[in-house]
């Protein structure tokens, strides 16, 4: 299909699943059990409901690529970070955040080791309640590392490589479970791009090494809710034509993005942000149309995948619903344009 519609991931938790004020404070890092609300014999239960919920929002809306909504994880990256051999949540270390906060993030105290899949079970129910083409989205070694205390490698790049090696495990068990795409968030990337370029990349070919399914990186600017201040431009997102994944992940409407830049991705499908998360009211098909069309001097609407700027996890339910529905009625509009000339 052209201009085809997806998520980045998440979706709006249920208030009755997570404590959504609590959550709208923090992206945790570490595991933060009190967040959910459901007793923990039936929270595996509840996150399936929520799941199912996420599923059917999205195909009432109309998404072709449908998510889990990521409706398990207390953030994007906690789950599957703390989830490694290796790995002391329980004691945390600190690290300087975006907002140049300190917080609470996991300490690496011995070799990272991926000893079971994390993310299999999500992906399984995903699969059995769509028939849609899934993806799925796991966080990126290089973030990971940025995201943790280490006190075992002393090693900047041996801690991104060491998380590579669970990540690449990872995807290919996903793919193996019928994931349609992989996406890699990599959002710490460019807020260290000298890093990522001494070794940030080197990280995520490892991660990549033997993958055969299709594959997405995410770089954006931080969560809306959590981020207010953006930049217009990205400091590292051309260096990722070179890698070995077939898709580029990016915001483009709130911090309205030249996309001029995209002609340095030529060889990359572009999942191009045009949903604004920051802003409460749900955008016009029309808006959506005309941050689309934006693109389409600089790549061919056949490499253009249409998504939020980010995930979703912090807006009301109804604004989400209401953004994605605006999101699917703007894409059509295009893709009637372009079938019409």
């Amino acid at each position: 299909m052209l201009l085809p519609t997806t998520l980045v991931g998440s979706y709006p938790q249920p208030g009755w699943l997570i404590d959504r004020v609590k959550l709208s404070k923090q992206v945790p890092r570490v595991r933060v059990s009190d967040l959910w609300l459901v007793p923990p014999e039936q929270l595996e239960a509840a996150q399936d409901d929520a799941t199912i919920l996420a599923i059917h929002d999205q195909e009432r809306a109309g998404l072709d690529i449908i998510s889990d909504g990521e409706q398990r994880r207390e953030s994007y990256s906690n789950r599957f970070a703390t989830a490694l051999e290796g790995i002391d949540s329980d004691n945390p270390g600190t690290v300087i955040n975006r907002t140049g906060r300190a917080i609470p993030v996991p300490r690496v105290v011995g070799p990272i080791k991926r000893t079971r899949p994390v993310e299999l079970r999500d992906l399984q129910v995903l699969r059995a309640n769509t028939k849609h083409a899934i993806k799925a989205t796991v966080p990126g070694p290089f973030t990971m590392g940025r995201q943790a205390q280490d006190d075992y490698y002393k090693d900047e790049e041996a801690v991104a490589l060491a998380y590579a090696d669970a990540v690449n495990a990872e995807i290919k068990d996903l793919f193996t479970a019928g994931a349609d795409v992989v996406q890699i968030d990599e959002p710490w990337m460019q807020q260290h791009p000298d890093k990522a370029r001494r070794y940030g990349l080197k990280a995520l070919e490892r991660a990549l090494s033997g993958v055969t399914g299709t594959v997405a990186v995410h770089l954006c600017f931080g969560y809306a809710a959590v981020v207010h201040e953006k930049p217009s431009g990205y400091s590292f997102l051309a260096e990722l034509d070179a890698c070995a994944a077939q898709q580029i992940s990016i915001e483009a409407a709130q911090p309205k993005l030249d996309l001029a830049v995209l002609q340095q991705l030529p060889s990359k499908t572009i999942i191009l942000g045009v949903i604004d998360l920051s802003d409460m009211n749900v955008e016009s098909p029309e808006t959506v149309a005309a941050r689309i069309r934006r693109a389409l001097p600089f790549v061919a609407p056949e490499e253009i995948i249409v998504a939020p700027d980010c995930g979703m996890k912090y807006l009301p339910r109804e604004v989400a619903d209401g953004k994605m529905r605006a999101m699917v009625a703007g894409a059509k509009i295009v893709r009637d344009e372009l079938t019409k000339r």
